[in-house]
């Protein structure tokens, strides 16, 4: 049985942004989704997860995307990607 959470939610951030006046760094994040596990590692040896037009390979133990595709496409520059625990 796997330990690997069902679920993330994929924050995608301006780069340049570290505070907005105290909010929070995701609260300015351009792009959301909430993707699920596909049952599937991809290339970088991590699960697959994917919704919402985000492919994403996530390691989770550090939270770390290792691989990503937002509509079929890299990530533009200026942009990082952020992972949370999905609460649904």
């Amino acid at each position: 049985m796997s330990t690997h959470p069902k679920r993330y939610e994929i924050l995608l951030v301006p780069a340049h942004v570290v505070d907005r006046g105290g909010a929070a760094v995701a609260d300015s994040a351009v792009r959301t989704a909430v993707v699920e596990r596909t049952g599937r590692n991809g290339e970088s040896g991590y699960p697959i997860y994917e919704g919402h037009g985000i492919v994403a390979d996530v390691d989770p133990e550090t939270l770390t995307v290792e691989a990503l595709l937002v509509d079929g496409r890299e990530l533009d520059y200026g942009l990082v990607a952020l992972v949370r625990e999905s609460s649904g």
